[in-house]
């Protein structure tokens, strides 16, 4: 874990860093349960695939294996703190030495996949890929300079497909890269391994290769 700045304090994050050189960032935001040993696991991940990895903990260390914990949690988070954090996260990741380029990716799941769409938005010159597992978002998307891969379940209460599809022509209509995929039988949480009932291990292989394709892609 390391310290990152935020208006005169800090807030831990989880970094990855690969042997053997500079290379791309990317961040990562955790989903609703907090920053877990599975979200730092993407991490690693993502650092074996070749990339420099930063995921901000949003929740000071509390982390929660409930539904009701982690609706309390998110209840306690603020849009300005969160959008503090997550802005000076992106600029931490550019200032390190391990990071090659002026542009980075964002990975978010569920709560983070909200919010990887928010910075796609906010900061539009620094994000160059945008990759949400099963969370959308409305907005404004013509000035992002960034492209989108979106991982989404079929049966979804959370993120319904109608809201999916919206987000989908919402980003082609500001004449976006987007690719986004439904994957079937699945439920929302798939990709993460330590939610039993949800998770798809065929599915979740399967968005990770596309994911460290289209990272590459977007970043090399």
């Amino acid at each position: 874990m390391i310290d990152v700045n935020v208006d005169r304090t800090s807030i831990k994050a989880y970094l990855a860093i690969p042997e053997g050189g500079d290379v791309p960032g990317v961040l990562v935001i955790h989903a609703w349960w907090g920053l877990t040993d599975f979200f730092k696991g993407v991490c690693d991940r993502l650092a074996d695939a070749g990339f420099v990895a930063l995921a901000p903990d949003l929740y000071n260390g509390k982390t929660s294996s409930t539904t009701n914990e982690a609706k309390r949690l998110r209840s306690k988070l603020t849009r300005t703190k969160v959008t503090k954090v997550l802005s000076r996260s992106v600029d931490h990741l550019l200032s390190l030495l391990a990071e090659t380029g002026d542009r980075v990716g964002v990975v978010g799941f569920s709560l983070g996949a909200y919010w990887a769409l928010w910075l796609a938005e906010s900061k539009p010159n620094e994000i160059a890929a945008v990759v949400p597992f099963y969370g959308s978002r409305s907005g404004n998307y013509r000035g992002t300079q960034a492209a989108f891969l979106g991982h989404f379940a079929e049966n979804d209460e959370w993120a319904p497909l109608d809201s999916v599809r919206k987000l989908e022509e919402r980003l082609r209509t500001a004449k976006k890269e987007v690719t986004f995929y439904v994957y079937p039988r699945t439920k929302h949480w798939f990709f993460e391994e330590n939610q039993p009932e949800a998770y798809d291990k065929a599915a979740a292989k399967l968005a990770w290769e596309r994911t460290v394709e289209f990272l590459h892609k977007q970043l090399d």
